[in-house]
């Protein structure tokens, strides 16, 4: 099946998404099982027809020409993810969607000086995946945290397993808080449904615990054992 290049105008508050690999696509379509309009758009025919079933509007133009990107309606479009690899395409569909006053623009950048002109030209908020994706993979194969995410400001969550002195005590009691640093947002058992934390809560060995902090107060509480 071939996907139709002239689709009508997206819906109010339609989320586009720019470059339909594995980025983009993912982005695509975990917005699309929330519940949100998504369009998506990719010079390449071959991802348009293979996405043509899967996305609910795909639609296959270069987004770096600025007329044909006014033609899908930018006054509808709320958000817009661009999350080509090609540094010069990113740029300019950045710039276009900005100057048509598209109210947030994301964009994925694959180094720290495409990010910095990608913010100098308007985006809202950059994206590095691959420095993301690096850095949770270091820290799982550190062997003390189980998953990791960090923000930008040094404040990360995590996920690590619950250390020998907090056993058999409730939150309260092994102070985690307290002395170091770290919140305990909630815990995953075994064969259990996850658990929102709270000072009552009482920690068993083996529980995995879903923990938020400064990156050195998380990886010093994680190295506890």
């Amino acid at each position: 099946m071939l996907a139709n290049p002239f689709k009508p105008r997206p819906a109010e508050g339609t989320v586009l998404v720019l470059g339909l690999g594995r980025f983009g696509i993912a982005c695509a379509r975990r917005l699309q099982e929330l519940g949100m309009d998504v369009l998506g758009v990719d010079a390449d025919l071959g991802l348009v027809n293979r996405y043509v079933d899967t996305l609910q509007h795909v639609v296959k133009m270069d987004s770096t020409d600025a007329d044909a990107l006014r033609q899908l309606g930018l006054d509808n479009i709320s958000i817009a993810i661009v999350s080509m690899a090609n540094l010069e395409s990113s740029i300019i569909t950045v710039l276009t969607l900005k100057e048509e006053g598209v109210p947030e623009v994301w964009a994925k950048a694959s180094s720290r000086k495409h990010g910095e002109i990608l913010k100098r030209i308007g985006a809202d908020h950059i994206v590095y995946p691959e420095k993301s994706a690096g850095e949770r993979v270091a820290h799982t194969v550190a062997g003390h945290l189980i998953d990791y995410f960090e923000f930008e400001d040094g404040f990360a969550l995590a996920r690590t397993l619950a250390p020998a002195f907090a056993w058999g005590r409730p939150l309260a009691a092994s102070a985690i808080r307290t002395r170091h640093n770290i919140t305990v947002i909630g815990l995953k058992r075994a064969g259990e449904d996850f658990i929102y934390a709270d000072p009552e809560t009482t920690i068993l060995e083996g529980d995995e615990l879903i923990v938020s902090g400064t990156k050195r107060d998380i990886d010093r509480f994680a190295r506890i054992t």
